[in-house]
């Protein structure tokens, strides 16, 4: 069974690069963790309309490796809203850049906290 990728653009697209790679070739788990981290980052602090920080995040397992070349794209959806919490499920896909096939490699959930200048918790929606 084939999965596709969600039908929607990506929260963030990026190609992998030497420096994110072991000597093997292989990306770096946390690399990817960080560009997760991102891609939820920027769809939290648009719906809560200012600064969210990451406070969570499940585990994460990896269903196939990255390599130097390949195009990473994450795919975010707010799957809770609370006060002043979301739970965004992010899904990072690769693409061998001489392919079009897609393949899944890793999922997880973040949990971002939206908060004020003075970095305490507010309200969702409010600048």
């Amino acid at each position: 069974m084939s999965e596709t990728p969600p039908d929607r653009a990506p929260a963030l697209r990026v190609t992998t690069m030497p420096a994110d790679a072991n000597a093997y070739g292989d990306i770096f788990g946390g690399w990817l963790m960080s560009q997760m981290d991102m891609a939820a980052g920027l769809v939290a602090a648009r719906y809560s309309k200012g600064r969210a920080v990451t406070v969570a995040m499940d585990g994460m397992q990896f269903h196939a490796p990255v390599a130097v070349g390949d195009e990473v794209s994450v795919f975010c959806d707010i799957v809770r809203v609370g006060r002043t919490s979301m739970t965004i499920a992010v899904e990072a896909w690769r693409r061998d850049r001489h392919q079009e096939e897609q393949c899944r490699v890793t999922q997880a959930q973040f949990v971002f906290v939206a908060v004020d200048e003075q970095k305490r918790p507010r309200v969702i929606g409010e600048g």
